[in-house]
């Protein structure tokens, strides 16, 4: 596990890593740390607000003949996050839960966000957690482990992630990702909570969250009873 004061994006880093090689070319399961960012990112280009006291940090996952969709890491990711977070606040409860694609909720504001970036056979994960501090965001409320008590090191959040990723990537490997779908909706919020989904083309659509396709997309019930399944887009609990 690598470690730096600062740098611009930590998936950056690694992805230049990735298409640079190493002795052996792989470098899978390593993973970098950032205490601060200058030039973090989010999804869809979203600048990622970086300031000290946060987690930051990026992992390399080097696809195999056999593995499941690239795509779907990021559930593995979403799980892996859920994990090592319920293990700092075990009495949290349901208040703790998961939204599709990536988000992990405490009360409904967004605690942390993955970035997934391929270059060939590697898939880059970024996770940043906050930790100590919430920046603002326009659209939707944000929280930090601090807001709850809970004070956790960035160093100790980098341990706990290993461990979960190392488990929850072996079991998308080995057991398949109906294991990982089965997890994610056991810790997400429940099926019939109320979403609004804002799709890439500007549609948006609300209806009742009826859990992941196999593939691991969204399915959204709609009044009219149709059951909508949505691959990318922004959610929104309502």
């Amino acid at each position: 596990m690598l470690h730096v004061p600062e740098t611009g994006s930590t998936n950056a880093d690694l992805r230049q890593l990735a298409e640079a090689g190493g002795e052996d070319g792989n470098w899978d399961g390593l993973w970098l740390r950032a205490d601060r960012q200058t030039a973090g990112r989010g999804r869809q280009g979203r600048e990622w607000s970086s300031p000290s006291g946060n987690f930051y940090g990026s992992t390399l996952v080097r696809l195999r003949p056999g593995d499941p969709m690239p795509a779907t890491l990021a559930l593995v990711a979403a799980v892996a996050i859920e994990d090592a977070v319920r293990s700092c606040i075990p009495d949290i409860g349901p208040r703790l839960c998961l939204k599709w694609p990536n988000d992990l909720l405490i009360d409904g504001a967004k605690l942390s966000g993955i970035l997934l970036e391929r270059t060939g056979d590697a898939v880059v994960i970024g996770m940043g957690i906050n930790l100590a501090s919430a920046p603002d965001l326009p659209d939707r409320a944000t929280t930090a482990l601090r807001d709850h008590g809970v004070d956790v090191a960035p160093a100790t959040m980098q341990a706990l992630l290993a461990d979960a990723m190392t488990h929850w990537v072996a079991v998308w490997r080995g057991v398949g990702l109906s294991a990982v779908i089965e997890r994610w909706e056991g810790r997400a919020h429940p099926q019939g909570t109320t979403l609004t989904a804002r799709l890439p083309d500007g549609q948006a659509l609300t209806g009742r969250f009826q859990g992941l396709a196999p593939d691991g997309a969204l399915r959204l019930g709609l009044a009219d009873g149709v059951t909508h399944v949505i691959h990318a887009g922004d959610i929104f609990l309502v």
